[in-house]
């Protein structure tokens, strides 16, 4: 879909700096679903502001924080579009190998360049990484690269990786539910989870952060979920009938153990985490003629009233407002309420280009901003002009991310796809 230009670009108004830089992005590549992409560079940028604030907007953050959330918000919203997105994505192809193929090549060789220059800035003292504690490099190592380390009582090495944790688990439930042929009961996934995150909040069920990884140690623990998840694509990814349906609940109930008791968010936004994404799974059965708009808008109103009752039932604690996770969550859910009415609309070309890039944006931003702590600091007064610079300094960077590590390894995956045989 082609709108027209973002900026006159006669002689006599020569395209800015800026306008071209938006046209660039614009450019990367076409986009299928431009109101989910849109949705996508929205929560980006969101994301991006709620961490650069930390160091440009301090004062600002502060005053904010408690009546809205900005990093929930931007994360609902990105959980809800993948929710939307991945089941798709294994149900066209039909073929859970290509599937995990599609996912390692669009989600690894950007983590592991972005890991990798981290680490080369921490070893030339420009960044600084977390503290391991009594971890071994190896079971920090091994954690992360299942992408389930905030689940196996592992820091991240970037805050931010820890959603990543979540979508891999998403990936996990999805697969075994389509390996068992369930699939399409994916509002009533979501219901369910929904309610047991009410329940469990109400029960006043409190578990410390990584329960079982106190329980069970550290090591023993990823050394399990490592072999199991291993295991579990395997099988899944198999020829036979039998393995398929093992390796998928194997790798299901995985993700089932691990977000409600290896978390480090409390219990019920585990949960909550959950049902959001699968919603946006039945919004795309209900979109695509699978299911119908009252069982999709049925869900949502289950999910939305036991995710806010969890948050208010729950109340104020630690780094954590309910009136500021409530906003949050609600306006997440109103964006992408709006993302899906204007569908059929024409989108913004800037907004489609960010959306592209957005997943250069979450990851590479963090980098920029340990740089930027560990050499210049932290402002003790809010920059706004400092804050916008960082933004004109990333999104050129990670429009290059996009175009030499993101693209092509997406390229290489969809040609090592096609030449496999599914199963």
């Amino acid at each position: 879909m082609e709108s027209p230009p973002l900026v006159p670009t006669s002689p006599a108004h020569p395209p800015s700096v800026a306008s071209r830089l938006l046209t660039a992005i614009a450019a990367t590549g076409p986009s299928r679903l431009g109101w989910l992409d849109a949705l996508r560079g929205v929560a980006a940028l969101v994301v991006v502001f709620d961490h650069s604030s930390y160091t440009f907007m301090a004062e600002f953050r502060r005053e904010l924080m408690p009546q809205f959330n900005t990093s929930r918000y931007g994360i609902m919203v990105f959980f809800l579009v993948s929710g939307y997105i991945i089941p798709a994505s294994l149900e066209r192809r039909g073929c859970v190998r290509t599937f995990w193929i599609g996912r390692v090549f669009r989600v690894y060789p950007l983590w592991a360049a972005v890991v990798t220059v981290l680490l080369a800035l921490n070893l030339s003292g420009m960044a600084e990484m977390r503290d391991f504690g009594q971890q071994n490099a190896v079971t920090v190592a091994v954690a992360h690269a299942t992408m389930l380390q905030e689940l196996l009582g592992t820091p991240n090495l970037l805050l931010i990786l820890w959603t990543l944790s979540y979508e891999m688990s998403f990936y996990l439930l999805v697969v075994a539910l389509f390996t068992v042929r369930l699939h399409q009961q994916s509002a009533a996934v979501a219901v369910i989870l929904a309610v047991l995150a009410a329940v469990s909040v109400t029960a006043g069920v409190v578990l410390p952060a990584s329960a079982l990884s106190g329980l069970a140690g550290t090591g023993p623990l990823i050394v399990f979920a490592s072999i199991a998840m291993g295991i579990a694509i395997c099988c899944a990814s198999a020829r036979s009938p039998v393995l398929r349906g093992f390796g998928g609940v194997l790798g299901g109930a995985l993700a089932l153990v691990l977000v409600p008791l290896n978390g480090t968010v409390p219990l019920w936004e585990g949960l909550v985490i959950l049902a959001v994404m699968f919603l946006g799974t039945a919004v795309y059965r209900a979109e695509n003629g699978r299911s119908t708009w009252h069982c999709a808008a049925g869900t949502a109103v289950m999910v939305v009233a036991c995710a806010v009752g969890s948050a208010y039932w729950y109340g104020d604690g630690d780094h954590f407002t309910r009136r500021g996770w409530i906003v949050a969550f609600l306006l997440a859910v109103l964006t992408f309420g709006a993302g899906l009415a204007s569908r059929r609309r024409r989108i913004p070309r800037m907004l489609t280009g960010l959306g592209t890039i957005s997943y250069s944006v979450y990851l590479v931003h963090p980098v920029l901003l340990a740089v930027i702590d560990s050499t210049i600091g932290r402002r003790r007064q809010d920059s706004p002009v400092l804050e916008m610079a960082f933004f004109t300094v990333l999104l050129p960077l990670c429009l290059l991310t996009y175009r030499y590590i993101e693209a092509p390894s997406q390229a290489w995956g969809r040609r090592l796809a096609r030449r496999v045989q599914p199963p």
